[in-house]
Parts: C-alpha cells; sequence; structure tokens
C-alpha cells in the first residue's frame, strides 16, 4: 500500500501475535487503533477466553495458554509499573529444539 491510504489502514488496524506455552504462535489483525487496544487490554487479559469473529470462522483463545502477546504497531503510551520505555530486543525467544 501506498500514499495516505497506507497510513490510515496502519493507524486504525492493530496486529496481535499470541505465543503459546507448547510453542505455536498465531496472527490477527483488529479493526481498532493501538490506543483502543491498549484501553481494552487490562480487560482483556483478565478473560479466561478471547474470540475474534473471521470472515470464515470464529477463534476462540484460552488466554491460559498464552505466555506471550506481541502487538504492532507498539503503545508507546502504557506507562507504569512493570513497563520499560525506550526498551530494545538483544535475541528473541526461541524454542528448545532438542526436546
Amino acid at each position: 500500500m501506498k500514499g495516505s491510504f497506507a497510513k490510515y489502514a496502519q493507524e486504525s488496524t492493530t496486529q496481535i501475535t499470541f505465543y503459546y506455552i507448547e510453542g505455536h504462535t498465531e496472527s490477527f489483525s483488529i479493526p481498532i487503533n493501538s490506543q483502543e487496544f491498549q484501553n481494552t487490554l487490562p480487560q482483556l487479559l483478565q478473560q479466561t477466553w478471547i474470540t475474534f469473529h473471521l470472515t470464515d470462522q470464529t477463534v476462540c483463545i484460552c488466554t491460559d495458554k498464552v505466555m506471550k502477546i506481541e502487538i504492532k504497531p507498539p503503545m508507546n503510551q502504557m506507562q507504569g509499573q512493570g513497563v520499560f520505555a525506550n526498551s530494545q530486543r538483544i535475541t528473541a525467544l526461541q524454542r528448545n529444539a532438542a526436546r
């Protein structure tokens, strides 16, 4: 995408990637901006199940099986205890291949 439409599309959607305990990942794009998502995140993380209605199916995720969530674009407005601003990732999470 190019131009102002691409910028609008990026600002009005949020990408969420779930990393499950057993090592799988799954990503979703939701039609809200990262600020709106940030406002709903505390309540979302308290839910036992999160539901995504897709065009061809509904996906339910058990939050007890999720060990990490990545969110794009970043939620830079998030502040408080346990939040580290201006952080950099040195190595990505890796799964132990020798199981």
